[in-house]
Formats: structure tokens, C-alpha cells, sequence
């Protein structure tokens, strides 16, 4: 690791760039090759109104991928977590109630599938022309679903264990067999639409199959009946992990839907038709994610490089390695940008030939909807950029801002104004806009980069060295903002001899992250909705994930060490197993907090009860989401004092006496 660490840090920044965004690049392509390898083969095969179908069954496919996402990226952050706080046992259940919620969720949606495809194709914008193609497609990869749905779980879970190689192994599989079987089904067998559905189907079984073999071949876990039992408490907690995957894919589900239904509501009204522009745009938008695919595998590839340098305060490799990034994003980008332009009636014709209006559509939808395709290539990196240093409102906003700020109001207001060319002109207009917020946000940050100075002044508390307890004790103090919760475990450390753990986490943290020490500092005891709204399918676990791993670990790596007071943190729940532990809760009636808060914080009187309550809360629900139980909850506690009914000099000695009660039962 050391070593790794040290490559980050030091070797040139493109070698560095090529070596971890080569496999990220492979495969996003991979994944990107199921999405457009059926209508390439249907297009040619059956034709128009064939690739049309599929683009309306499109989202069904997108809505299975969303939940097995969310469980399986739930299931591999529960693991990583469990792992860190070396619960291997709980880390098992956490896989395996994954596993058999994508296994019953997957049944469900097959069978809700089967039931209500007619209305769920009219949801997604199906029309007359297209219906017949879209049910026979519809039916086969629904039967499908189980397969797709619990191999890219375990597909997700596998990577986690620290098999990545496996899951490119089984994903490339997948992905060949279906280039081989297509053909054979549509032109050798006749089977049409039918025949691509039964080729997508049999590949991703033989995806799920090879993910299957590995259960019993886990590295970090072993999976028994205990662990098969169903717990919901477990489930939830997976869910909660995941839920981030299941918001970020359904958006494009919602996107989908939106612009099938525009654009067969105002196709309708144009020479055009429906069909036509429902077919096209689908396949235009297939081959933009192509180039999508590569721009955000080079991204993600490069986030390790600049999560270790921000870490380390390396900025100017932090700005260097930002600028390679986007500035091979933006070639690619470029490149796709005059293919677009001077060829795009070769490019339709891959997808099969059609009549003069699908051509005329076809040049138009490549020109004017990707018009300013060259703006993704800042756009998709600064996303990535943004949750590599941890500012995860930014990476959010970024990460949604085209499909749900942009392309779909654009979609509505554009397509009323200007009908079926307003439609096209609408991704344009999303990709500039995002273009525009992406720019703002990477100038900021790169000024801030400019002016961010080493601290002067060091974040690490007093270290006493006279040890006056003659057994291994441990205090943990969990307060409510402006209790004097702090400066009584300071008091206590002074009053024992023992070491005050605080601040100190922040420098330990961010050596052992590569986070950097602002990020730590106004993020690790605090959770927002914010945080739930990174993609965990690129990236594992987010970074308050990592971070509450981490520190998780030094916790105990601290309390196993040495005598001490530990300051928030969850260190209650993390230590609760030990038994030389004395947990404390502090808290204190709202005026008194107040009168600290603005006499010793500086806080502004007017808005002090207001800052209380939102730091209050802010613990409260990065306490909930790690534990599962209620951060105020007395029975996580030994302890909880009013700190202004005794002072907080004497809730010091009483804290202290009962350390010392505690200190005569370990030594009995």
C-alpha cells in the first residue's frame, strides 16, 4: 500500500493515468456494447420499427439494472463496512440477504413485467407501428431479468470482495457471446426480434452463471445458512447503501420515457412520423454513451490520483493531472464531434438502411442534438473530479444537472415552442448549460486550489504522558453541539493523564485516505442527502463510506493501544465489544447551549438555536445510518449527564470516578 501511495505521489502523472484508467475504460465499453450490439444486428435484420421496440423496452431494462445496482452496491459497501469493523460474520448476511433481495426482486419484476407489459410499453412511449415488436422483445427479456438482475449484483459484490478481474471476466464473456449468438438468431434461424431478445438472454445467463460460481470462492466471507436467513434490519441497511446506484439509473429511465412519449407526440405532427424519431434518437443516444463510456472510464481511472495528491496537498499534480484529463476527454469528444458532422449518414447506416425521411432525421438528430457533444468532456470528468476530493454537493449536482435540471425541462419547453426540431435542439441546450456549471465550479475550485495553504497551526491534541490509571480504560464522550462535551473530555484527559483524541483523527484520517483534511473535518461526523445522490457503480464505496471505514479502524487501532478519551465519532458503537469501556452521552437545555455557542464559538446569537439544531441533526443522521439505532438512545450509553446541572468541572470528576469504578472491575 505504502508503495502504491507512493506512485501516487510521484510517478508521471500520464504513465499514472494510463495504468488505472485502461481497465475503467475497457469496461464501461463492455457494459456499453449490451446497449447497442442488439440494435446494430435488429436494424439490419428486422429494421426500422425493430430498433424502434427496442428503444421502447429500453427502460424496463434500465429499471432492473437500477435495483440490482442498489443491492448490489449495497451489499458490497455492507461488506466493506462489516470488513472494517472486522465483523466477517455480518458481513456475510449483509451479501447474502443482497443476493436474495435481487433474487426475490427480480421475480417480482419479471412477473409485474409479464402482467402489465402492455401498460408499462405505454408508459414508455410505445406506439401503434411498434407495439407488436416491443411485446415479443419485451416478453423474452423480461424472462430474462432474474439472470441480469442477480449476476450484475454479484457482479458488483465480486468486485468488492477484491476479485475485479473475475467481473470483467464475466461481463467480457457476456458481451462476446452476445456479438456471436445475434446474428446467428436474426439470420440464420429467422427469428427477428425474438431471436435478439433469446441471444441477449442466453449471454447474460452465462454472465450470472460464471457470478454465480463465486459464492463459494469468496476471499473475505464465507456464506452459510445462518447467513441465508432473511433479516430485515440488514435488508434496510443495504437498501440505504445502495440507494444512491438505483437514484442515478432511474433518472435515465424517467429521461427515456420523457423523450419516447415527446417524440412521439410531436413526430406525429412532423413529415416524420413517430416511429422515426423514437428509433433514431435512441440509437443516437446509444452511440453517444459510446463516447461517454471512454471520457468517464479516463475520469474515473484518474480519481485515486487526485483523491491521494488532494490528500496530500499535492495541488499542482491535482491541477496536472485535471488538466491531461480533460483535455484528452476533449479531443475524444472533438473527434466524435466532427464524425458527427461530416458523416452521420454512414454512421445510421450501421444501424441499417432506411427511407429518405429516416435518413434526412438520422443526419439531423447526429448534428443538432449532439451539436455540443464536445461540452461532455468537461462536464463528465468535473463529476468525477468532485467526488475524488470529496465535495459531494458538487459531484451531485454535476452528476444529475443534464438529464434532470436540463435536457428534460429543455425537452418540454423546446418541443411546445418548436415541435420535433425544438426536441433536438434540447440536447444542445443541456449539454452547453452543463457545460457552463461545470466550468463555474472547476474555476472556483481551481482558485481555491491557488490560494489553500498548509495549516500553519497543527490539529493534534496534548499528549499526557503521566498516566495515572493502572488499567487499560477507554472513555468515549458523545455530545450535543455546545454542551461542553469537548472541554469535559479535556478535563477528564488532564484529570487521568491520559491522551485527549479529537482533532488528531483528522491528520491520522487523512494520511490513511488520501481525503483531504478540510474534506474530514467538515464531513466525518455528518451525513447529508447529498452524499446519497453519488453513484456508487463507478466508485464502490463514496467517500463518507470510506471514511467512516477508516476511521473505524483507527478507532480501534487507538483503543486497543492505550488508555484514552475519544470524542464522538460513533466510538460507543465501534467499541461497544470491549469491556474496559465507559461510554458517555453529554448534553444540555437549549439557553445554556446557546450562551456557550455565541460566548465561546462566536456564533451569532440570532441564528445560534438554528446552528445548534442543524449540527444537532447532522450527527444525529451519520449516527443513524451507521448503527441503525438512535444517537439520544440512553442504552448506548452508561452515562448521560446534563453537563450545566453539575458544571462541567465536576461532570468531569464523576466521569472520572466512574472510570476508576470501571478500572477495579477489569483488574477484578
Amino acid at each position: 500500500m505504502d508503495k502504491e501511495e507512493n506512485i501516487l505521489g510521484t510517478e508521471k502523472i500520464s504513465k499514472l493515468i494510463r495504468k488505472f484508467s485502461i481497465p475503467c475504460v475497457i469496461s464501461m465499453l463492455v457494459n456499453s456494447l449490451y446497449n447497442i450490439v442488439d440494435q446494430i444486428f435488429i436494424g439490419r435484420g428486422v429494421g426500422m420499427l425493430g430498433n424502434g421496440a427496442t428503444n421502447v423496452v429500453f427502460p424496463l431494462s434500465i429499471i432492473a439494472l437500477a435495483f440490482s445496482l442498489m443491492l448490489g452496491d449495497g451489499a458490497s459497501a455492507y461488506l466493506s463496512l462489516k470488513l472494517g469493523e472486522k465483523k466477517k460474520d455480518e458481513a456475510a448476511k449483509g451479501v447474502a440477504n443482497g443476493i436474495i433481495l435481487a433474487t426475490i426482486v427480480s421475480v417480482l419484476l419479471t412477473t409485474f413485467a409479464l402482467i402489465f407489459l402492455p401498460q408499462l410499453l405505454n408508459l414508455f412511449g410505445c406506439t401503434d407501428n411498434l407495439r407488436n415488436y416491443a411485446t415479443a422483445y419485451g416478453r423474452i427479456i423480461a424472462i430474462g431479468l432474474p439472470f441480469v438482475m442477480v449476476g450484475t449484483s454479484l457482479n458488483s459484490i465480486i468486485r468488492a470482495d477484491g476479485s475485479p478481474k473475475y467481473s470483467m471476466i464475466s461481463m467480457v464473456s457476456g458481451a462476446v457471446l452476445n456479438i456471436i449468438l445475434d446474428p446467428i438468431f436474426i439470420f440464420v434461424f429467422k427469428m427477428g426480434v425474438e431471436g435478439a431478445a433469446i441471444a441477449t438472454v442466453l449471454s447474460q445467463f452465462i454472465s450470472f452463471a460464471i457470478n454465480g460460481m463465486y459464492i463459494k470462492k469468496f476471499k473475505s466471507i464465507t456464506i452459510n445458512k445462518e447467513a441465508l436467513k432473511l433479516k430485515i434490519a440488514v435488508c434496510k441497511k443495504v437498501i440505504l447503501l445502495g440507494i444512491s446506484s438505483f437514484i442515478t439509473q432511474m433518472s435515465f429511465v424517467l429521461l427515456a420515457s420523457v423523450a419516447n412519449n415527446l417524440l412521439g407526440k410531436y413526430g406525429m405532427e412532423s413529415k416524420f412520423g413517430s416511429e422515426i424519431p423514437i428509433t433514431v434518437l435512441g440509437i443516437v443516444m446509444k452511440v453517444s454513451q459510446i463516447l461517454n463510456s471512454i471520457v468517464l472510464g479516463i475520469a474515473v481511472g484518474s480519481q485515486p490520483i487526485w483523491g491521494y495528491n488532494y490528500g496530500a496537498k499535492k495541488f499542482d499534480r491535482v491541477k496536472q493531472t485535471l488538466k491531461i484529463v480533460l483535455k484528452i476527454s476533449v479531443v475524444i469528444m472533438a473527434v466524435a464531434f466532427i464524425i458527427f458532422q461530416t458523416i452521420p449518414d454512414k454512421l445510421i447506416l450501421i444501424f441499417g438502411n432506411g427511407d429518405s425521411n429516416y435518413m434526412e432525421f438520422a443526419c439531423l438528430t447526429f448534428r443538432i442534438y449532439l451539436l455540443l457533444c464536445i461540452c461532455t468532456g468537461v462536464q463528465l470528468p468535473a463529476g468525477i473530479f468532485f467526488q475524488a476530493i470529496g465535495k459531494s454537493s458538487r459531484s451531485a449536482v454535476l452528476s444529475l444537472s443534464r438529464q434532470i435540471l436540463f435536457l428534460i425541462p429543455a425537452m418540454f419547453i423546446l418541443g411546445k415552442t418548436f415541435g420535433i426540431m425544438g426536441l433536438l435542439y434540447s440536447g444542445a441546450v443541456a449539454d452547453g448549460l452543463s457545460f457552463v456549471l461545470a466550468t463555474i465550479l472547476l474555476i472556483v475550485e481551481i482558485k481555491n486550489l491557488n490560494k489553500w495553504k498548509t495549516r500553519e497551526e497543527a490539529l493534534i491534541d496534548d499528549t499526557s504522558t503521566d498516566n495515572k490509571l493502572s488499567e487499560h480504560i477507554v472513555i468515549t464522550i458523545s455530545r450535543e453541539y455546545g454542551s461542553g462535551g469537548r472541554y469535559v473530555g479535556r478535563l477528564i484527559a488532564d484529570q487521568l493523564g491520559i491522551k485527549l483524541y479529537d482533532k488528531d483523527f483528522i491528520v491520522k484520517l487523512a494520511q490513511k485516505t488520501g481525503l483531504s483534511e478540510e474534506y474530514i473535518e467538515n464531513n466525518e461526523q455528518r451525513r447529508n442527502i447529498m452524499d446519497s445522490l453519488n453513484s456508487g457503480y463507478y466508485f464502490g464505496m463514496n467517500n463518507a463510506d470510506e471514511l467512516f471505514v477508516k476511521e473505524s479502524e483507527l478507532i480501534k487501532e487507538i483503543a486497543n493501544k492505550e488508555s484514552c478519551v475519544i470524542i464522538g465519532r460513533c466510538s460507543n458503537f465501534i467499541l461497544k465489544d470491549m469491556n474496559n469501556i465507559v461510554r458517555v452521552f453529554i448534553y444540555s437545555d437549549m439557553k445554556d447551549r446557546i450562551k456557550r455557542a455565541t460566548d465561546i464559538y462566536g456564533l451569532d446569537k440570532n441564528k445560534a438555536e438554528k446552528e445548534i439544531i442543524r449540527i444537532d441533526k447532522l450527527r444525529a443522521n451519520h449516527y443513524k445510518y451507521y448503527t441503525d439505532s438512535d444517537w439520544k438512545d440512553n442504552s448506548n450509553y452508561d452515562i448521560c449527564i446534563n453537563s450545566d446541572t453539575l458544571g462541567v468541572e465536576k461532570t468531569a470528576d464523576l466521569i472520572c470516578k466512574i472510570a476508576r469504578e470501571k478500572e477495579s472491575k477489569v483488574r477484578v
